[in-house]
């Protein structure tokens, strides 16, 4: 008679100190739904979907700005409702349309590769910018952003233009107007994170390698005590934006470890504030 009451014990026990549940953003995350799911591609046998949440009063013929953000989890982990709370509160402040993407995740038998995740992400945006009219969005007003390696796959929509999925229209721009990037992957290199998965070809898709003038302005965040994508690839990758000419802003958060402003409410109100501060100050919301 034990046995099972102590297995349900212990099912209550593991699913109690769940961080992925319990945390901040998991707490919110779990009271929100999108309000609509829309296909943007079809591959290997597979419907991938936005999870958009739109603005009260919302029309198609809106002209909105967007808040369009990727699910971290390693490539190869969660899903968009990770990223739930970020579009559902700049749907609240400044009316943009949020869309949460869904994407393929990397298979350690390269099934799936981190290129076919940097593909999907970039299908994504330019599924957005090609249906801006019909999802009531400005084209010219497209924030990009994303959390770990969800924070690489919107860099990868600015950066790695020779990735991309075959036969995809790509006279349909993917670069965002800014990008908002939560404790990215940024370096790919061994002092950074992902090498392993990506293979010899990391340095095609490392942010903190590839970086150019002409790129979108950029807001980062990023824990100084992170061990998994650890904060000297952010400042690389901050300081290589500036000398490009680009507009990057680095917002260091005193050991903070990776993934700490999804976990408690002050550093995650914090980052929304500065967000928007950052939009408000590209004219990236609405008059």
């Amino acid at each position: 008679m034990m046995r099972p009451l102590l297995i349900s014990i212990a099912i209550l026990f593991l699913f109690r100190f769940d961080s992925s549940a319990l945390d901040h953003a998991g707490e919110l995350a779990a009271k929100l739904t999108p309000d609509r799911k829309i296909i943007y591609k079809t591959v290997d046998g597979r419907e991938l979907k936005l999870h958009v949440f739109l603005p009260e009063g919302w029309k198609a013929s809106d002209q909105r700005p967007c808040f369009h953000i990727i699910h971290g989890g390693g490539w190869a982990g969660m899903n968009p409702s990770r990223m739930y709370p970020f579009a559902a509160d700049f749907v609240k402040r400044h009316g943009m349309v949020g869309v949460c993407p869904e994407y393929r995740l990397y298979k350690s038998d390269k099934s799936v590769t981190v290129f076919d995740c940097v593909k999907d992400a970039r299908s994504s945006v330019r599924f957005v910018r090609s249906h801006a009219a019909e999802l009531g969005i400005d084209p010219n007003k497209l924030i990009v952003s994303g959390a770990s390696a969800g924070g690489h796959l919107a860099a990868a929509t600015a950066l790695f233009d020779e990735v991309n999925e075959e036969g995809e229209d790509t006279s349909v721009s993917c670069r965002p107007d800014a990008m908002v990037l939560y404790f990215p992957v940024i370096d790919t290199s061994k002092e950074g994170y992902g090498q392993a998965k990506i293979g010899e070809r990391w340095e095609e898709l490392s942010p903190a390698h590839q970086v150019r003038a002409g790129l979108p302005p950029t807001i980062t965040f990023h824990g100084t005590g992170d061990t998994v994508t650890p904060f000297k690839g952010a400042k690389d990758f901050h300081e290589k934006m500036i000398a490009a000419g680009n507009k990057s802003i680095l917002i260091p958060y005193e050991g903070g470890v990776h993934g700490y402003l999804m976990r408690k409410k002050a550093p995650y109100v914090e980052a929304i504030d500065e967000s928007s501060k950052f939009f408000e100050s590209l004219k990236l919301t609405i008059p």
